[in-house]
């Protein structure tokens, strides 16, 4: 049986927004309920259109965003409750995050050395020597030599910064690593390397990845499963064969169809979505895709969907099939 090592239960994000004019406050629903389990050694994809929720359950796990409500369990605690510097070390050596933008994330004024030094500082007791081992060790398993170790980040290409803020992750050898939209500002070409360079990692490791992305065809080569959100909520959860193959969810029917073809002939039907996004300040009642839905009916409306399964890891919501 495989090991779980990440759970999220009913995980709620609500923002703030600023008072308007008339002194109200609106609230930004930006994740509904959020439910789901990673097991160890797998890459675990969520995908969806930009503020669907994504990067907001990313910066949740990492403890970065304080949730209204959930349990994000790892090793039998809830992360949630960790309030002491010692238990917020050992979670932090557990989880490591590797951000969209490896310039924003890298310190412009720290040289590579330095910047992969300071987790093992702060988050270890291990001698100067050993710690200068484990540098080494990873900068060498991304890809890079000694050399960029009295570099700064500026006198890197982009794909070379991804590959330093990879290693960077790794340091603390963590069991789960997120990845939040780690190539879409990478080109193409450079795109490959990363992700073949994380998968690389991952078996190497017998990492958990959490890999945040709207590219559907990254997330068709890298993942092992895929969840489909939605305004805050996942729609669609299974293994990544079943979902491309047999997507149940109109909403993940729509984002394959939209997928660019090689070969438009042999292209499946279609699906086009009505409307623009909904605003997450006011969410649509009953199923939150209804009003962009091309097969609403008045129930979709009124009445908010449960799971339905389609295997033994293959679950969305639809009334389509009650």
């Amino acid at each position: 049986m495989t090991e779980t090592i990440l759970e999220v239960k009913n995980l709620e994000v609500v923002y703030q927004s600023k008072r308007n004019i008339l002194g109200g406050v609106k609230y930004v629903h930006a994740v509904n309920g959020v439910s789901f389990k990673a097991a160890k050694g797998e890459i675990l994809a969520i995908a969806g259109e930009s503020g669907c929720g994504k990067s907001t359950i990313a910066k949740t796990i990492m403890k970065l965003i304080n949730p209204q409500h959930g349990e994000i369990i790892i090793n039998g605690q809830n992360a949630l409750n960790l309030r002491k510097r010692e238990d917020l070390k050992a979670y932090y050596k557990n989880i490591q995050m590797i951000f969209q933008n490896p310039y924003a994330s890298l310190n412009p004024k720290m040289k590579i050395g330095q910047i992969l030094r300071e987790p093992l500082e702060i988050n270890s007791d291990y001698t100067k020597d050993k710690i200068d081992e484990i540098v080494l060790k990873k900068i060498h398993s991304v890809g890079l030599d000694e050399t960029c170790l009295n570099r700064f980040p500026h006198e890197f290409s982009g794909g070379q910064r991804q590959r330093i803020a990879i290693a960077r992750a790794l340091v603390l050898e963590p069991r789960i690593v997120i990845a939040d939209e780690p190539v879409s500002a990478l080109d193409v070409s450079i795109q490959a390397q990363i992700i073949n360079l994380l998968k690389q990692l991952k078996d190497e490791l017998n990492l958990t990845i959490i890999f945040i992305s709207h590219d559907l065809s990254v997330i068709k080569y890298i993942s092992d499963k895929i969840a489909i959100m939605y305004l805050g909520e996942i729609v669609e959860y299974g293994k990544t064969e079943e979902i491309f193959n047999s997507p149940e969810h109109p909403y993940t029917k729509a984002l394959l169809s939209s997928a660019p073809e090689l070969n438009p002939d042999n292209a499946g039907e279609k699906i086009h979505l009505k409307g623009e996004l909904p605003s997450a300040e006011n969410l649509p009642s009953g199923c939150k895709f209804h009003t962009r839905c091309p097969f609403a009916f008045d129930r979709c409306k009124e009445e908010f969907p449960e799971y339905i399964n389609f295997s033994s890891e293959h679950i969305c919501k639809c009334f389509l099939y009650k």
